[in-house]
Protein backbone atom coordinates (compact mmCIF):
# COMPACT_ATOMS: atom_id res chain seq x y z
CA UNK A 1 0.00 0.00 0.00
CA UNK A 2 1.65 3.52 -1.14
CA UNK A 3 1.40 6.32 1.37
CA UNK A 4 2.02 9.92 0.11
CA UNK A 5 2.02 13.53 1.91
CA UNK A 6 0.79 16.66 0.83
CA UNK A 7 -0.70 19.56 2.76
CA UNK A 8 -4.71 19.27 0.92
CA UNK A 9 -6.37 16.70 -0.72
CA UNK A 10 -9.44 17.50 -2.62
CA UNK A 11 -12.14 15.09 -3.76
CA UNK A 12 -13.41 15.55 -6.90
CA UNK A 13 -12.12 17.35 -9.61
CA UNK A 14 -14.95 19.22 -10.72
CA UNK A 15 -15.09 23.18 -10.92
CA UNK A 16 -15.22 24.02 -7.37
CA UNK A 17 -12.72 22.02 -6.42
CA UNK A 18 -10.41 23.16 -8.93
CA UNK A 19 -11.07 26.73 -7.87
CA UNK A 20 -10.29 25.77 -4.30
CA UNK A 21 -6.74 24.03 -5.13
CA UNK A 22 -6.16 27.02 -7.23
CA UNK A 23 -6.64 29.53 -4.57
CA UNK A 24 -5.14 27.09 -1.86
CA UNK A 25 -1.85 26.65 -4.17
CA UNK A 26 -1.64 29.87 -5.35
CA UNK A 27 -1.16 30.38 -1.41
CA UNK A 28 1.79 28.11 -0.62
CA UNK A 29 -0.10 24.72 -0.30
CA UNK A 30 0.70 21.70 -1.28
CA UNK A 31 -2.91 20.51 -3.32
CA UNK A 32 -3.51 17.30 -4.86
CA UNK A 33 -6.63 16.67 -6.53
CA UNK A 34 -8.23 13.27 -6.83
CA UNK A 35 -10.65 12.82 -9.65
CA UNK A 36 -12.70 9.69 -10.07
CA UNK A 37 -13.05 9.75 -14.41
CA UNK A 38 -10.84 10.25 -16.67
CA UNK A 39 -11.47 13.72 -17.35
CA UNK A 40 -11.84 16.90 -15.00
CA UNK A 41 -14.66 19.20 -15.08
CA UNK A 42 -17.15 17.40 -12.98
CA UNK A 43 -20.56 18.14 -14.27
CA UNK A 44 -18.92 20.90 -16.78
CA UNK A 45 -17.39 18.90 -19.17
CA UNK A 46 -17.84 18.22 -23.24
CA UNK A 47 -17.65 15.25 -24.21
CA UNK A 48 -18.01 13.58 -27.85
CA UNK A 49 -21.47 11.63 -27.43
CA UNK A 50 -22.03 10.68 -31.00
CA UNK A 51 -19.30 10.34 -33.52
CA UNK A 52 -18.52 13.71 -34.72
CA UNK A 53 -20.91 15.52 -32.38
CA UNK A 54 -19.54 16.82 -29.11
CA UNK A 55 -21.50 19.21 -26.45
CA UNK A 56 -21.41 20.02 -22.69
CA UNK A 57 -22.76 17.04 -21.13
CA UNK A 58 -24.55 18.07 -17.93
CA UNK A 59 -24.28 21.26 -17.53
CA UNK A 60 -24.78 23.77 -20.55
CA UNK A 61 -25.21 27.67 -20.41
CA UNK A 62 -22.73 30.36 -19.01
CA UNK A 63 -23.66 33.11 -16.95
CA UNK A 64 -23.17 32.24 -13.16
CA UNK A 65 -19.20 31.77 -13.26
CA UNK A 66 -18.49 34.37 -10.68
CA UNK A 67 -16.29 37.62 -12.41
CA UNK A 68 -13.27 37.56 -9.52
CA UNK A 69 -12.60 33.84 -10.49
CA UNK A 70 -12.60 34.52 -14.15
CA UNK A 71 -9.92 37.17 -13.25
CA UNK A 72 -8.16 35.63 -10.29
CA UNK A 73 -7.35 32.71 -12.39
CA UNK A 74 -6.83 34.29 -15.65
CA UNK A 75 -9.19 31.67 -17.26
CA UNK A 76 -9.04 33.94 -20.67
CA UNK A 77 -5.22 33.55 -20.85
CA UNK A 78 -5.82 29.87 -19.98
CA UNK A 79 -7.87 29.53 -23.52
CA UNK A 80 -11.48 30.17 -22.18
CA UNK A 81 -13.43 32.26 -24.45
CA UNK A 82 -17.68 33.39 -23.49
CA UNK A 83 -19.67 34.52 -26.26
CA UNK A 84 -22.98 36.23 -25.84
CA UNK A 85 -26.20 34.10 -27.29
CA UNK A 86 -27.99 37.03 -30.21
CA UNK A 87 -31.32 36.31 -28.37
CA UNK A 88 -31.98 35.63 -24.57
CA UNK A 89 -34.92 33.90 -25.16
CA UNK A 90 -37.27 32.50 -27.55
CA UNK A 91 -40.80 31.47 -25.89
CA UNK A 92 -42.63 29.85 -29.10
CA UNK A 93 -46.64 29.37 -28.84
CA UNK A 94 -49.34 27.24 -29.85
CA UNK A 95 -51.07 30.16 -31.92
CA UNK A 96 -48.12 30.42 -33.84
CA UNK A 97 -46.44 33.71 -31.96
CA UNK A 98 -43.19 34.14 -30.17
CA UNK A 99 -41.92 35.93 -27.36
CA UNK A 100 -38.44 37.28 -27.97
CA UNK A 101 -36.83 38.22 -25.00
CA UNK A 102 -33.17 39.56 -25.30
CA UNK A 103 -31.14 43.43 -25.72
CA UNK A 104 -33.78 46.06 -27.48
CA UNK A 105 -36.38 42.87 -28.32
CA UNK A 106 -38.25 41.84 -25.13
CA UNK A 107 -40.61 44.97 -24.42
CA UNK A 108 -41.69 45.46 -28.19
CA UNK A 109 -42.02 42.15 -28.24
CA UNK A 110 -43.90 41.51 -24.81
CA UNK A 111 -46.42 44.83 -26.23
CA UNK A 112 -47.93 42.17 -28.59
CA UNK A 113 -49.21 40.68 -25.68
CA UNK A 114 -49.66 43.52 -22.85
CA UNK A 115 -49.30 46.90 -23.36
CA UNK A 116 -49.03 47.12 -19.23
CA UNK A 117 -46.89 44.32 -18.53
CA UNK A 118 -44.32 46.11 -20.96
CA UNK A 119 -44.86 49.20 -19.45
CA UNK A 120 -43.81 47.55 -16.12
CA UNK A 121 -41.14 45.23 -17.71
CA UNK A 122 -38.21 48.31 -16.37
CA UNK A 123 -39.55 48.90 -13.20
CA UNK A 124 -39.85 44.69 -12.84
CA UNK A 125 -36.17 44.80 -13.82
CA UNK A 126 -35.09 47.74 -11.11
CA UNK A 127 -36.91 45.70 -8.20
CA UNK A 128 -35.18 42.52 -9.13
CA UNK A 129 -32.09 43.97 -10.14
CA UNK A 130 -31.94 46.14 -6.59
CA UNK A 131 -32.33 43.00 -4.84
CA UNK A 132 -30.15 40.98 -6.82
CA UNK A 133 -27.12 43.54 -6.37
CA UNK A 134 -27.15 43.57 -2.52
CA UNK A 135 -27.43 39.37 -2.43
CA UNK A 136 -25.04 39.39 -5.24
CA UNK A 137 -22.10 41.21 -2.77
CA UNK A 138 -22.94 37.91 -0.78
CA UNK A 139 -22.12 35.25 -2.83
CA UNK A 140 -18.19 35.00 -2.20
CA UNK A 141 -18.50 35.72 1.47
CA UNK A 142 -18.47 33.19 3.76
CA UNK A 143 -22.21 33.36 5.61
CA UNK A 144 -22.63 34.02 9.55
CA UNK A 145 -22.02 30.52 11.33
CA UNK A 146 -24.11 29.51 14.11
CA UNK A 147 -20.77 27.93 16.38
CA UNK A 148 -21.48 25.26 19.50
CA UNK A 149 -19.32 27.54 21.38
CA UNK A 150 -18.61 30.60 24.17
CA UNK A 151 -18.67 33.91 22.95
CA UNK A 152 -14.92 33.80 21.48
CA UNK A 153 -16.31 32.21 18.60
CA UNK A 154 -19.63 34.13 18.96
CA UNK A 155 -18.41 37.27 18.54
CA UNK A 156 -16.93 37.34 14.96
CA UNK A 157 -19.85 35.81 14.03
CA UNK A 158 -22.20 38.10 14.97
CA UNK A 159 -20.38 41.28 13.71
CA UNK A 160 -20.52 39.84 10.38
CA UNK A 161 -24.66 39.33 10.86
CA UNK A 162 -24.38 43.16 11.59
CA UNK A 163 -22.20 43.38 8.50
CA UNK A 164 -25.65 41.66 6.51
CA UNK A 165 -27.70 43.69 7.93
CA UNK A 166 -26.18 46.86 6.76
CA UNK A 167 -25.96 45.71 3.90
CA UNK A 168 -29.57 45.36 3.51
CA UNK A 169 -30.37 48.09 5.27
CA UNK A 170 -28.93 49.90 2.29
CA UNK A 171 -32.02 48.82 0.94
CA UNK A 172 -35.42 51.14 0.85
CA UNK A 173 -38.65 49.93 2.00
CA UNK A 174 -40.13 48.40 -1.22
CA UNK A 175 -36.65 46.31 -1.96
CA UNK A 176 -36.86 44.79 2.15
CA UNK A 177 -40.44 43.95 1.46
CA UNK A 178 -39.06 42.71 -1.66
CA UNK A 179 -36.19 40.51 -0.20
CA UNK A 180 -39.17 38.75 1.57
CA UNK A 181 -41.07 37.99 -0.74
CA UNK A 182 -38.16 36.78 -3.22
CA UNK A 183 -37.07 34.28 -0.23
CA UNK A 184 -41.00 32.91 1.05
CA UNK A 185 -42.97 33.45 -2.36
CA UNK A 186 -43.59 31.19 -5.15
CA UNK A 187 -42.18 32.46 -8.12
CA UNK A 188 -46.23 32.09 -9.22
CA UNK A 189 -47.66 34.66 -6.87
CA UNK A 190 -44.54 37.00 -7.32
CA UNK A 191 -44.82 37.06 -11.26
CA UNK A 192 -48.75 37.26 -11.08
CA UNK A 193 -48.62 40.32 -8.96
CA UNK A 194 -46.60 42.03 -11.51
CA UNK A 195 -48.25 40.94 -14.83
CA UNK A 196 -51.50 39.72 -16.77
CA UNK A 197 -49.98 38.20 -20.05
CA UNK A 198 -48.86 34.50 -20.00
CA UNK A 199 -45.74 34.32 -21.86
CA UNK A 200 -43.65 37.17 -20.10
CA UNK A 201 -44.80 34.68 -16.81
CA UNK A 202 -43.50 31.56 -18.00
CA UNK A 203 -40.35 33.36 -19.38
CA UNK A 204 -39.24 34.52 -16.25
CA UNK A 205 -41.41 31.67 -14.46
CA UNK A 206 -39.13 28.90 -16.28
CA UNK A 207 -35.52 30.16 -14.38
CA UNK A 208 -37.78 29.20 -10.94
CA UNK A 209 -38.10 25.50 -12.13
CA UNK A 210 -34.67 25.20 -13.51
CA UNK A 211 -33.26 22.02 -11.67
CA UNK A 212 -36.09 22.57 -9.17
CA UNK A 213 -38.41 19.59 -8.78
CA UNK A 214 -41.11 21.68 -8.07
CA UNK A 215 -44.30 23.77 -9.80
CA UNK A 216 -43.66 27.21 -9.75
CA UNK A 217 -46.53 27.85 -7.01
CA UNK A 218 -44.55 25.91 -5.38
CA UNK A 219 -43.52 28.39 -2.02
CA UNK A 220 -39.93 29.45 -2.39
CA UNK A 221 -39.38 29.04 -6.02
CA UNK A 222 -39.28 33.07 -5.99
CA UNK A 223 -35.73 32.41 -5.06
CA UNK A 224 -34.68 30.28 -7.23
CA UNK A 225 -35.73 32.64 -10.18
CA UNK A 226 -33.79 35.06 -7.90
CA UNK A 227 -30.68 33.19 -7.88
CA UNK A 228 -30.46 32.48 -11.83
CA UNK A 229 -30.72 36.60 -12.17
CA UNK A 230 -26.84 36.77 -10.11
CA UNK A 231 -24.87 36.32 -13.27
CA UNK A 232 -22.96 38.08 -16.11
CA UNK A 233 -21.03 37.13 -19.28
CA UNK A 234 -18.17 39.38 -20.18
CA UNK A 235 -19.19 42.65 -17.99
CA UNK A 236 -23.29 42.46 -18.84
CA UNK A 237 -25.27 41.60 -15.71
CA UNK A 238 -28.13 39.39 -16.78
CA UNK A 239 -26.47 37.74 -19.92
CA UNK A 240 -26.16 34.42 -20.81
CA UNK A 241 -23.79 32.82 -22.70
CA UNK A 242 -21.91 29.73 -24.24
CA UNK A 243 -17.97 28.86 -23.82
CA UNK A 244 -16.45 27.99 -26.40
CA UNK A 245 -15.52 24.18 -26.62
CA UNK A 246 -18.71 23.50 -24.34
CA UNK A 247 -18.60 23.88 -20.84
CA UNK A 248 -15.27 21.35 -20.92
CA UNK A 249 -14.02 24.80 -22.29
CA UNK A 250 -14.39 26.24 -18.68
CA UNK A 251 -13.08 23.27 -16.80
CA UNK A 252 -10.40 22.52 -19.06
CA UNK A 253 -9.08 26.30 -18.48
CA UNK A 254 -9.09 25.95 -14.92
CA UNK A 255 -7.20 23.18 -14.63
CA UNK A 256 -4.39 25.03 -16.69
CA UNK A 257 -4.41 27.35 -14.16
CA UNK A 258 -4.34 24.99 -11.32
CA UNK A 259 -1.60 23.04 -13.33
CA UNK A 260 0.31 26.13 -13.75
CA UNK A 261 -0.03 26.97 -9.88
CA UNK A 262 1.44 23.43 -8.65
CA UNK A 263 -1.67 21.72 -7.97
CA UNK A 264 -0.89 17.76 -8.52
CA UNK A 265 -4.38 16.68 -10.40
CA UNK A 266 -4.80 12.59 -10.18
CA UNK A 267 -7.15 11.36 -12.98
CA UNK A 268 -8.80 8.02 -12.41
CA UNK A 269 -8.60 8.28 -8.97
CA UNK A 270 -11.33 7.03 -6.60
CA UNK A 271 -11.43 8.16 -3.44
CA UNK A 272 -13.23 5.03 -1.14
CA UNK A 273 -12.58 6.32 2.26
CA UNK A 274 -11.96 9.30 4.37
CA UNK A 275 -9.40 7.96 6.80
CA UNK A 276 -9.73 9.56 10.50
CA UNK A 277 -7.81 9.21 13.26
CA UNK A 278 -9.10 9.51 16.93
CA UNK A 279 -11.76 11.77 15.14
CA UNK A 280 -9.96 13.75 12.54
CA UNK A 281 -9.59 13.51 8.81
CA UNK A 282 -5.90 12.62 8.28
CA UNK A 283 -6.39 11.69 4.39
CA UNK A 284 -7.85 9.30 1.80
CA UNK A 285 -7.59 5.90 0.99
CA UNK A 286 -8.51 5.46 -2.61
CA UNK A 287 -10.69 2.19 -4.72
CA UNK A 288 -6.82 1.15 -5.69
CA UNK A 289 -6.25 0.98 -1.83
CA UNK A 290 -3.73 4.27 -1.73
CA UNK A 291 -3.59 6.24 1.13
CA UNK A 292 -3.02 10.07 0.87
CA UNK A 293 -2.51 11.47 3.87
CA UNK A 294 -3.15 15.36 4.35
CA UNK A 295 -3.34 17.97 7.01
CA UNK A 296 -6.64 18.70 5.33
CA UNK A 297 -9.12 17.06 3.23
CA UNK A 298 -11.32 19.40 1.04
CA UNK A 299 -14.77 17.40 -0.57
CA UNK A 300 -15.82 18.67 -3.85
CA UNK A 301 -18.73 15.94 -3.50
CA UNK A 302 -22.66 16.34 -2.55
CA UNK A 303 -23.11 16.36 1.15
CA UNK A 304 -25.12 13.22 1.45
CA UNK A 305 -22.50 11.44 -0.66
CA UNK A 306 -19.53 12.40 1.63
CA UNK A 307 -20.96 11.14 4.88
CA UNK A 308 -23.20 8.24 3.26
CA UNK A 309 -20.45 6.35 2.11
CA UNK A 310 -17.41 8.33 2.36
CA UNK A 311 -17.03 9.15 6.31
CA UNK A 312 -17.33 6.78 8.79
CA UNK A 313 -20.67 7.60 10.86
CA UNK A 314 -18.66 7.03 14.07
CA UNK A 315 -17.55 10.26 13.90
CA UNK A 316 -19.87 11.92 13.31
CA UNK A 317 -22.20 13.84 15.73
CA UNK A 318 -25.81 12.04 15.40
CA UNK A 319 -27.67 15.19 14.94
CA UNK A 320 -25.48 16.31 12.04
CA UNK A 321 -26.16 12.46 10.72
CA UNK A 322 -29.32 12.79 11.08
CA UNK A 323 -30.03 15.84 9.20
CA UNK A 324 -27.75 15.13 6.55
CA UNK A 325 -29.62 12.13 5.86
CA UNK A 326 -32.62 14.54 5.70
CA UNK A 327 -30.82 16.68 3.34
CA UNK A 328 -33.07 17.44 0.51
CA UNK A 329 -32.07 16.56 -3.04
CA UNK A 330 -34.11 15.79 -5.90
CA UNK A 331 -33.99 17.35 -8.83
CA UNK A 332 -36.91 16.90 -11.36
CA UNK A 333 -34.20 16.72 -14.82
CA UNK A 334 -33.70 14.63 -17.73
CA UNK A 335 -31.24 15.76 -19.71
CA UNK A 336 -30.89 14.87 -23.04
CA UNK A 337 -27.67 15.85 -26.03
CA UNK A 338 -28.91 15.57 -29.46
CA UNK A 339 -27.19 15.05 -32.80
CA UNK A 340 -29.20 16.71 -35.68
CA UNK A 341 -28.68 16.84 -39.32
CA UNK A 342 -30.27 20.15 -39.63
CA UNK A 343 -31.42 23.21 -37.74
CA UNK A 344 -34.62 22.89 -36.70
CA UNK A 345 -37.64 24.69 -37.64
CA UNK A 346 -40.39 26.27 -35.55
CA UNK A 347 -43.72 26.83 -36.91
CA UNK A 348 -43.29 30.22 -34.98
CA UNK A 349 -40.76 31.16 -37.03
CA UNK A 350 -39.60 28.79 -39.73
CA UNK A 351 -36.59 30.07 -41.30
CA UNK A 352 -33.79 30.55 -39.51
CA UNK A 353 -32.43 33.32 -36.92
CA UNK A 354 -30.79 34.45 -34.06
CA UNK A 355 -33.66 32.77 -31.89
CA UNK A 356 -32.05 29.45 -32.43
CA UNK A 357 -29.31 30.95 -30.53
CA UNK A 358 -31.28 31.48 -27.40
CA UNK A 359 -32.83 29.40 -24.77
CA UNK A 360 -35.61 27.88 -26.65
CA UNK A 361 -38.31 27.53 -24.04
CA UNK A 362 -41.62 25.37 -24.36
CA UNK A 363 -43.77 25.98 -22.02
CA UNK A 364 -46.24 28.42 -23.06
CA UNK A 365 -47.59 29.12 -19.24
CA UNK A 366 -46.93 28.67 -15.22
CA UNK A 367 -50.04 26.45 -15.34
CA UNK A 368 -48.64 24.52 -18.43
CA UNK A 369 -45.95 24.02 -15.99
CA UNK A 370 -47.54 23.57 -12.70
CA UNK A 371 -49.46 20.35 -14.44
CA UNK A 372 -45.96 19.06 -15.92
CA UNK A 373 -44.97 18.76 -11.86
CA UNK A 374 -47.90 17.41 -10.76
CA UNK A 375 -48.15 14.37 -13.32
CA UNK A 376 -44.40 14.04 -12.66
CA UNK A 377 -45.09 13.83 -8.76
CA UNK A 378 -47.86 11.37 -9.79
CA UNK A 379 -46.89 9.21 -12.81
CA UNK A 380 -42.82 9.63 -12.81
CA UNK A 381 -42.67 12.02 -15.81
CA UNK A 382 -45.26 14.20 -17.48
CA UNK A 383 -46.96 13.73 -20.74
CA UNK A 384 -46.57 17.32 -21.28
CA UNK A 385 -42.80 18.69 -20.01
CA UNK A 386 -41.28 21.06 -19.81
CA UNK A 387 -38.09 21.66 -22.36
CA UNK A 388 -35.55 24.00 -22.90
CA UNK A 389 -33.57 23.90 -26.11
CA UNK A 390 -29.93 25.48 -27.08
CA UNK A 391 -28.22 24.96 -30.33
CA UNK A 392 -24.76 25.51 -29.26
CA UNK A 393 -23.61 25.03 -32.18
CA UNK A 394 -25.08 27.91 -33.99
CA UNK A 395 -22.57 30.17 -32.01
CA UNK A 396 -19.70 27.42 -32.06
CA UNK A 397 -18.59 25.16 -35.10
CA UNK A 398 -16.27 22.72 -33.30
CA UNK A 399 -19.01 20.71 -31.78
CA UNK A 400 -20.30 19.78 -34.80
CA UNK A 401 -19.59 18.43 -38.26
CA UNK A 402 -20.00 20.67 -41.00
CA UNK A 403 -24.21 21.06 -42.29
CA UNK A 404 -24.78 19.43 -38.93
CA UNK A 405 -25.85 21.07 -35.32
CA UNK A 406 -26.56 19.89 -31.54
CA UNK A 407 -28.57 20.60 -29.17
CA UNK A 408 -28.86 20.62 -25.56
CA UNK A 409 -32.51 19.23 -24.33
CA UNK A 410 -32.95 20.39 -20.36
CA UNK A 411 -36.11 18.77 -19.71
CA UNK A 412 -38.67 18.46 -17.00
CA UNK A 413 -40.07 16.99 -14.87
CA UNK A 414 -39.72 14.05 -14.12
CA UNK A 415 -39.45 12.08 -10.99
CA UNK A 416 -36.22 11.35 -9.46
CA UNK A 417 -37.04 7.89 -7.88
CA UNK A 418 -39.58 5.98 -9.62
CA UNK A 419 -42.50 4.49 -7.58
CA UNK A 420 -43.27 1.31 -7.17
CA UNK A 421 -39.76 -0.49 -7.37
CA UNK A 422 -39.93 1.20 -10.47
CA UNK A 423 -35.99 1.80 -12.16
CA UNK A 424 -35.21 4.82 -14.33
CA UNK A 425 -32.92 2.38 -16.62
CA UNK A 426 -36.10 0.87 -17.80
CA UNK A 427 -37.70 3.90 -18.81
CA UNK A 428 -35.08 6.25 -20.58
CA UNK A 429 -35.80 5.40 -23.65
CA UNK A 430 -39.44 5.84 -23.60
CA UNK A 431 -39.20 9.39 -21.91
CA UNK A 432 -36.01 10.33 -24.56
CA UNK A 433 -38.74 9.63 -27.37
CA UNK A 434 -41.13 11.97 -25.39
CA UNK A 435 -38.81 14.72 -25.43
CA UNK A 436 -38.06 14.67 -29.12
CA UNK A 437 -41.69 14.14 -29.74
CA UNK A 438 -42.24 17.07 -27.81
CA UNK A 439 -40.28 19.23 -29.58
CA UNK A 440 -41.45 18.16 -32.62
CA UNK A 441 -44.98 19.37 -32.18
CA UNK A 442 -43.35 22.91 -31.77
CA UNK A 443 -40.63 22.19 -34.79
CA UNK A 444 -42.08 20.23 -37.53
CA UNK A 445 -39.12 17.94 -38.85
CA UNK A 446 -37.23 17.87 -35.72
CA UNK A 447 -37.63 14.25 -34.81
CA UNK A 448 -36.72 12.99 -38.67
CA UNK A 449 -33.35 15.58 -37.91
CA UNK A 450 -31.98 13.64 -35.13
CA UNK A 451 -28.88 11.35 -35.80
CA UNK A 452 -27.73 10.71 -32.60
CA UNK A 453 -28.65 10.86 -29.04
CA UNK A 454 -27.47 10.62 -25.17
CA UNK A 455 -30.24 10.54 -22.30
CA UNK A 456 -29.40 11.31 -18.85
CA UNK A 457 -32.55 10.77 -16.31
CA UNK A 458 -31.99 11.62 -12.56
CA UNK A 459 -30.23 8.05 -11.94
CA UNK A 460 -28.19 8.60 -14.39
CA UNK A 461 -27.05 11.89 -13.16
CA UNK A 462 -26.28 10.43 -10.01
CA UNK A 463 -23.86 7.61 -11.20
CA UNK A 464 -21.98 9.68 -13.90
CA UNK A 465 -21.96 12.99 -11.94
CA UNK A 466 -22.61 11.92 -8.17
CA UNK A 467 -25.87 14.46 -8.37
CA UNK A 468 -27.49 12.44 -5.27
CA UNK A 469 -31.47 12.78 -7.02
CA UNK A 470 -30.09 14.30 -10.33
CA UNK A 471 -29.58 17.07 -8.14
CA UNK A 472 -27.64 19.50 -10.28
CA UNK A 473 -27.43 22.17 -7.23
CA UNK A 474 -25.97 19.49 -4.79
CA UNK A 475 -29.01 19.86 -2.81
CA UNK A 476 -32.75 22.25 -3.34
CA UNK A 477 -32.11 26.03 -2.77
CA UNK A 478 -34.92 26.19 0.34
CA UNK A 479 -35.03 28.68 2.93
CA UNK A 480 -33.61 25.76 4.99
CA UNK A 481 -30.63 24.62 3.15
CA UNK A 482 -29.32 28.17 1.47
CA UNK A 483 -27.03 30.25 3.28
CA UNK A 484 -26.14 29.90 7.48
CA UNK A 485 -28.31 26.74 7.27
CA UNK A 486 -26.31 25.30 3.84
CA UNK A 487 -25.87 22.91 4.53
CA UNK A 488 -26.63 22.36 8.47
CA UNK A 489 -27.09 25.12 10.34
CA UNK A 490 -23.81 25.44 12.23
CA UNK A 491 -21.36 24.38 9.36
CA UNK A 492 -21.89 27.61 6.78
CA UNK A 493 -18.13 27.93 7.25
CA UNK A 494 -17.29 24.79 5.28
CA UNK A 495 -15.72 23.22 8.35
CA UNK A 496 -17.36 20.08 8.65
CA UNK A 497 -18.50 18.75 12.10
CA UNK A 498 -15.31 16.10 11.69
CA UNK A 499 -12.16 17.99 12.11
CA UNK A 500 -10.05 18.63 9.43
CA UNK A 501 -12.35 18.25 6.95
CA UNK A 502 -13.90 20.67 4.60
CA UNK A 503 -17.03 21.28 1.90
CA UNK A 504 -15.79 23.26 -1.24
CA UNK A 505 -18.76 22.23 -3.76
CA UNK A 506 -22.31 23.47 -4.63
CA UNK A 507 -23.69 21.91 -1.09
CA UNK A 508 -22.23 25.34 0.63
CA UNK A 509 -23.46 28.16 -0.28
CA UNK A 510 -24.04 30.23 -2.46
CA UNK A 511 -25.06 26.63 -4.30
CA UNK A 512 -25.27 25.43 -7.32
CA UNK A 513 -24.76 26.60 -10.88
CA UNK A 514 -21.30 27.21 -12.26
CA UNK A 515 -20.20 29.87 -10.16
CA UNK A 516 -16.69 28.95 -7.93
CA UNK A 517 -18.04 30.75 -5.60
CA UNK A 518 -17.92 27.78 -3.39
CA UNK A 519 -14.71 26.58 -4.02
CA UNK A 520 -13.32 30.04 -3.40
CA UNK A 521 -14.79 30.66 -0.07
CA UNK A 522 -14.16 27.06 0.84
CA UNK A 523 -10.60 28.11 0.30
CA UNK A 524 -10.73 31.64 2.04
CA UNK A 525 -11.77 29.46 5.21
CA UNK A 526 -9.19 27.18 5.12
CA UNK A 527 -6.65 29.49 4.79
CA UNK A 528 -7.76 30.88 7.91
CA UNK A 529 -6.54 28.05 9.77
CA UNK A 530 -3.99 26.33 7.30
CA UNK A 531 -0.53 27.93 5.72
CA UNK A 532 2.31 26.82 4.25
CA UNK A 533 5.06 26.01 6.40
Amino acid sequence: MASTDTDIVIIGGGHNGLVCAFYLAHAGLRVAVLERRSVVGGAAVTEEFHPGFRNSTASYTVSLLNQKVIADMELARHGLRVVERRMSNFLPLPDGRALEAGEGRTGASVAQFSARDAERLPEYGRRLEAVADVLRALVLEIPPNLPDGGWRDALPEMLKSASLARRLGRLDLTGRRDVLDLFAKSAGDWLDGWFESDPIKALFGFDSVVGNYASPYTPGSAYVLLHHVFGEVNGKRGVWGHAIGGMGGITQAMAAACVEAGVDIRLDTDVSQVLTEKGRAVGVVTAAGDTVRARAIVANVHPRLLFDRLVDPAVVPADFRERIGRYASGSGTFRMNVALSELPRFTARPEPGDHLTAGIILAPNLAYMDRAHAQARLNGWSSQPIIEMLIPSTLDDSLSPQGAHVASLFCQHVAPQLSDGRSWDDHRETVADLMIDTVDRWAPGFKASVVGRMALTPLDLERRFGLIGGDIFHGRLTLDQLFSARPVLGHADHRMPVPGLYLCGSGAHPGGGVTGAPGHNAAKAILKRIRPD
